[in-house]
């Protein structure tokens, strides 16, 4: 098939931002594709500006579903996209990452035979299923007909369970591309370093897994983690922080420690600069270690666990947990090393390759 449509099912800024070098790859050869926005990240307003920076079209469908339990919300996008697909009858279904609109939209299409399904980032395991992550990426991954591997080790773990490797194609990370096109336009166009004074070394500050702020504390343990970090090393903490992290802070009675300075949600633009210009980046989000060591920032995981293990075997990242003293020792030991690690997640052309297979393919 030459001629297929696409259509695009997002909800969260990481897949807006993954997408993107998909869509413009669809712009650039006419391919003719939707957008569907489940709206499980409601902000819009944030959400707007996130389209508006990296000149993509506004969602032709925007489901607004929101917030709800697991089982709610799922359920809520599966009926909505169902209908979206019935309605744009596209040949192929495109969705990224891990999240709940991901697995609606994989099983949304998956029970409509005249649309395939294609997952981008499949493969991708953390092998902790406590995670609803890690239960989104393996269902999908299973319903899938293109399944786009960032990495050998990715494909590696489908084959392990199975999939044919005729759906399998690696194919690199998006997110290679899209920081490619956008870190230039980043460092001469943003001026949150101005605006927040950071004129010498700063770590930045990512945290708002369920495993970490939805427990008290778990969720006190980091932030003290943290702040002794700041104390150590003498500079200071910028924590952007993400709605879900702020209620439960609010709903703790959480004491945040002076070091560690709260700031509001950033845009992509802004964001990616303090990444890129940060001494060290603190997270509990898969698409930041992604982003730091293609940046060649280090990074440490606030996690117990990853499902990039690519970034700690070059170098870039350490796994650390949440309490204190792991935190501490593993950002002493991270400053320490060289930061001329290879970028395991490809040459910056997945985008191509997953438009060509797309639009090729004689299935």
């Amino acid at each position: 098939m030459t001629n297929q449509t696409i259509a695009f099912v997002l909800g969260t800024r990481p897949e807006i931002i993954k997408c993107a070098p998909v869509i413009r790859e669809c712009d650039r050869r006419n391919v003719p594709y939707e957008i569907i926005h489940t709206g499980q990240h409601y902000s819009d307003e944030l959400d707007r500006v996130f389209f508006e920076q990296l000149q993509l079209p506004v969602p032709e469908c925007n489901l607004e579903i929101g917030s709800g339990t697991h089982g709610k919300q799922t359920g809520e996008m599966i009926v909505e996209i169902e209908k979206a697909l019935t309605d744009g009858d596209p040949d192929v279904l495109l969705v990224q990452g891990d999240t709940n609109s991901v697995l609606a939209g994989g099983i949304a299409a998956s029970k409509l035979s005249e649309v395939a399904v294609g997952h981008i980032e499949a493969g991708l395991r953390s092998y902790d299923r406590n995670m609803p992550e890690e239960t989104n990426r393996r269902v999908v991954d299973h319903v899938s007909d293109y399944l786009f591997a960032p990495t050998d080790d990715a494909q590696q773990n489908l084959l392990e369970e199975d999939i044919p490797k005729a759906r399998i194609e690696v194919t690199g990370n998006t997110i290679v591309d899209a920081v490619r096109q956008n870190v230039g336009i980043a460092r001469e166009q943003s001026d949150i370093l101005e605006q927040l004074n950071l004129d010498s070394e700063f770590a930045l500050l990512t945290a708002h897994r369920a495993e970490n702020v939805d427990t008290k504390d778990r969720f006190t343990a980091l932030l003290e983690g943290v702040s002794q970090v700041s104390k150590e090393c003498g500079f200071d903490v910028v924590y952007p922080i993400h709605p879900r992290a702020e209620k439960r802070m609010n709903e703790f009675d959480i004491e945040v420690p002076s070091e560690v300075h709260l700031i509001e949600p950033l845009d992509f633009l802004d964001f990616l600069l303090l990444e890129d210009q940060a001494t060290i980046v603190l997270t509990d989000s898969g698409g930041v270690q992604e982003e730091t060591c293609i940046l060649q920032t280090p990074c440490v995981t606030l996690r117990d666990n990853t499902e990039r293990p690519e970034t700690v075997a070059v170098g870039a990242n350490r796994v650390v947990g949440v309490q204190p003293d792991q935190i501490r020792n593993g950002v002493t030991k991270m400053l320490e090393e060289p930061t001329d690690w290879k970028n395991p997640f490809g040459d910056g052309t997945a985008a191509e390759q997953i438009v060509s297979t797309v639009i090729n393919d004689e299935r």
